[in-house]
């Protein structure tokens, strides 16, 4: 009786609470790799190819760990950039608040799973073998059984509490964290199309999911940090499986090619800069917007420079997701303030310029270069170097 209870109690490998602690840790971490690198990189959106034992082990181990179906999680996920932070959204903060997909995330994502429709529509090229049929889709709950009965073999009764960790972990963090906070706090490097925000610049507990906006801007880029300081987990076990041969990338998110500005802009300049377009946008931030709104508030009074930092934001973001009150603000400011009202608009006829896609290359380019004598002509410095470093974009070589 004795034996039994301190096999209950400690299980095979009698492990001491911080052993037990890096395991629970690795074990989760295993989880979320395979989530990034299998569902969201190689399923959803693929980006990168892999090994099909790797393949197997990554469904294997979800199906122990989740439950979760690849073809289930690849449509939603799919659905949810098709139609993102829109009424069809199946989990989107804008739409439906952000507490309820914090509190509710699971429960969203079973709701669209049991939809058959989204199924048909976007699970296209997702497992449809033997043990997808018979045993993973046919029996979800069993693998999370079997991972319950396995932990408490292995670490006593410690093991349900690192199977109950396990079972939140992907509920809390991908479908709480990233559907909910990474599309409503954060910071943005991009304007893209919709309300998606990086959560941190080191994505290391989520295996770099918490880099959102720039997967949002970049979907199907195997990499998901783009600037120095980021860090993307995924990425560093991608290239670990790479010089093992165990996987290949297909797609990178496009880095702009620059070179000595040309006299005049030309057909090559234009397609670099469709390219390149929300690189050029967060450019155009950076030494354009940064710059001469720094400069104006300097000169403005004291009494408005608080507004003045209030409002600057709402000079590179997108209207669609103004509240009344923003647009109060960007009118007030702008209606002030000629010099901010024009970098304003320039901003917004450039991106017009990328917008427009039933004109033709001519139609652009002719666009491009009228744009461009303005802003040459506008007396604003920080505009003109802009329209000079324009000049040197060039297409970006395609990828061996």
């Amino acid at each position: 009786m004795h034996t039994i209870l301190m096999f209950l109690s400690e299980g095979l490998l009698a492990l001491g609470p911080w052993s037990l602690v890096l395991i629970t840790l690795a074990l989760t971490h295993v989880t979320i790799v395979s989530v990034t690198v299998y569902l969201h990189r190689y399923s959803a959106h693929r980006a990168l190819e892999l090994n099909p034992v790797l393949k197997h082990f990554f469904r294997f181990w979800l199906w122990l760990t989740t439950g979760m179906n690849t073809r289930a999680w690849t449509a939603i996920h799919r659905k949810h950039h098709a139609h993102c932070d829109s009424e069809e959204d199946p989990h989107s903060p804008q739409v439906l608040g952000i507490r309820k997909v914090l509190r509710e995330g699971a429960e969203l994502y079973q709701a669209e799973a049991a939809n058959q429709e989204t199924l048909d529509k976007y699970g296209a090229g997702c497992p449809d073998d033997w043990m997808e049929r018979n045993v993973y889709s046919r029996f979800p709950m069993l693998g999370i059984v079997l991972m319950a009965l396995t932990n408490v073999v292995l670490f006593g009764f410690a093991g349900v509490t690192i199977w109950a960790v396990q079972m939140m972990w992907i509920p809390l963090l991908a479908a709480g964290v990233i559907n909910g906070i990474g599309h409503y706090w954060g910071y943005r490097n991009f304007e893209c199309k919709d309300a998606s925000r990086n959560i941190l610049p080191w994505g290391i507990l989520i295996g770099g999911e918490e880099l959102h906006n720039n997967h949002h801007t970049y979907p199907s880029s195997a990499k998901l940090s783009v600037r120095r300081f980021e860090f993307d987990m995924g990425w560093a076990w991608i290239r670990l499986f790479e010089m093992l041969g165990l996987a290949k990338v297909k797609k990178l998110a496009p880095k702009p090619v620059l070179a000595a500005a040309r006299p005049s802009i030309d057909l090559d300049t234009l397609r670099a800069l469709v390219q390149h377009r929300f690189q050029v946008m967060a450019h155009y931030r950076r030494t354009v917007i940064k710059p001469v709104f720094q400069q104006e508030r300097a000169r403005a009074c004291e009494t408005t420079r608080g507004f003045y930092r209030r409002a600057r934001a709402l000079l590179y973001r997108d209207q669609r997701f103004f509240k009344p009150r923003h647009q109060q603000r960007l009118e007030r400011l702008t209606e002030h303030n000629h010099t901010l009202a024009t970098i304003y608009e320039y901003r917004l006829r450039l991106q017009e310029i990328w917008g427009q896609t039933s004109r033709n290359s001519a139609e652009m380019l002719d666009a491009l270069k009228q744009w461009c004598r303005e802003a040459e002509e506008s007396g604003i410095h920080a505009l003109q170097d802009f329209v000079t470093a324009l000049k040197g974009y060039q297409p970006q070589p395609a990828r061996a």
